[in-house]
């Protein structure tokens, strides 16, 4: 065993013997509420703060919008790589409480599974990188660069006061990044579609419901028109760019015998996604409505552009003689990922199979994240953290505390590889 090695599988002893501290951490993160909208994330980064402090890790502390706090906080020598290490501390709203079979906010810990809002997206991942930082800190491990936190907010409404902010600043540069988001045990994500939202308004005239449909002209029935058009983007044959096929194959491989419940979306891979996600229009029945507004969310896969889209929509539309116009907003990216033998990419995948045992390789996701915003830079980054993916966003969210210790345990002896690495 080389020095490397050995470094490593004592790091891997350390983890579990303070797991417990890791898990009381995550339990307390899924205790703050954080909840975006409206996003205030004063009171779980001032907890963060002081647990970075125990150690005597230092950070820059960043107000991007009114309450929303990034936080930037490395150790190491500074000299040689820089890995950047990312979680979100915002989550989505709990919805019906009624419908949650405990207290969303509990962050209880039972029969081998951490409860509440957060727990698979992200906070158990949150945890485990910052767990990691600071014991890696505790231990004073000499590590030949830097490893930093970037922990942010505005991730959850794809808001720009998080990591867009911070790059865009320079307040955050690395060589590689890992993203602590959801994914499988054995298959980080190392792509991902792109995203393109929009708001469709179409106007009518308005009149007396009594003479419709000869008075008037109703501007529901011809967003119902518009509809149809829109999800036609879902039957456009698109071309594959033959550098990413290998990413699709894997993916594919990944959804037939991994996530074995997923083998029936293999589809959404190469096609455009339209989701119709709201309708709003009209007064009351009896009045021809004079409007109708429809957000739409339509993810695209590798080989076609936002303007394409944006072409071919208006192309449809108007030949529909409707009155009409789009505005997007929310996420907007195109398809992007990071290359399976790039060097974040191996250390995260190489130290997954040396904890676990077990074959890993990267995989693409279907949604969006933060990751497209570190590609734009031209920082090489992937995703992995623990989850129990069919409760993500849903009511009764939990994670596995072993998928939280596991994680923990990569992404300390990742940190290692990767600064290590000529």
């Amino acid at each position: 065993m080389n020095d490397l090695q050995a470094l490593k599988a004592q790091l891997l002893e350390e983890v579990e013997k303070h797991q417990d501290e890791l898990i009381a951490f995550c339990s307390k993160l899924i205790q703050i509420p954080s909840v975006n909208p409206p996003g205030d994330t004063t009171e779980i980064t001032a907890f963060i703060e002081n647990y970075l402090q125990d150690v005597g890790i230092t950070y820059q502390k960043y107000e991007a919008a009114d309450k929303m706090f990034n936080l930037v906080a490395s150790i190491g020598s500074g000299e040689g790589k820089e890995l950047i290490y990312c979680g979100h501390t915002d989550v989505v709203p709990v919805g019906d409480l009624s419908k949650w079979e405990f207290n969303p906010f509990s962050g209880e810990v039972k029969d081998g599974w951490m409860l509440g809002r957060g727990a698979s997206d992200m906070k158990a991942g949150l945890a485990g990188i910052i767990f990691a930082t600071k014991l890696l800190k505790k231990l004073n491990i000499e590590l030949p660069g830097k490893l930093t936190l970037a922990i942010v907010p505005d991730e959850e409404t794809g808001g720009e006061f998080g990591v867009p902010w911070l790059l865009e600043r320079g307040f955050v540069q690395g060589d590689g990044c890992l993203i602590a988001e959801p994914s499988s045990p054995l298959n980080p994500t190392i792509g991902q579609k792109g995203s393109y939202w929009f708001e469709l308004e179409v106007r009518g005239e308005p009149g007396h419901g009594s003479l419709s449909p000869l008075a008037g002209r109703n501007a529901i029935v011809d967003a119902i028109r518009a509809i149809q058009e829109i999800r036609t983007l879902w039957d456009l044959e698109i071309t594959i760019p033959e550098e990413v096929l290998p990413l699709i194959e894997v993916s594919k491989k990944y959804m037939r015998e991994v996530e074995k419940d997923r083998l029936k979306y293999q589809e959404v891979l190469e096609k455009i996604t339209v989701n119709i996600g709201t309708i709003e229009g009209g007064t009351k029945s009896n009045v021809i409505p004079d409007y109708c507004k429809v957000q739409v969310d339509c993810r695209l896969p590798f080989g076609i552009t936002q303007e394409e889209v944006t072409e071919i929509l208006k192309h449809k539309l108007d030949g529909l003689a409707i009155d009409y116009s789009i505005k997007r907003f929310g996420f907007k990216s195109v398809a992007n990922y990071t290359p399976a033998e790039n060097p974040v990419c191996q250390s995260i995948v190489e130290n997954i199979s040396f904890v676990t045992g077990q074959e890993a390789y990267g995989v693409m996701q279907w949604a969006s994240s933060d990751a497209r915003h570190f590609r734009q830079y031209n920082i090489p980054v992937l995703q992995y953290g623990p989850a129990y993916l069919p409760s993500i966003h849903g009511y009764n969210e939990k994670v596995r505390v072993e998928d939280i210790v596991r994680c923990a345990k990569v992404y300390i002896t990742a940190a290692v590889d990767f600064l290590y690495q000529k």
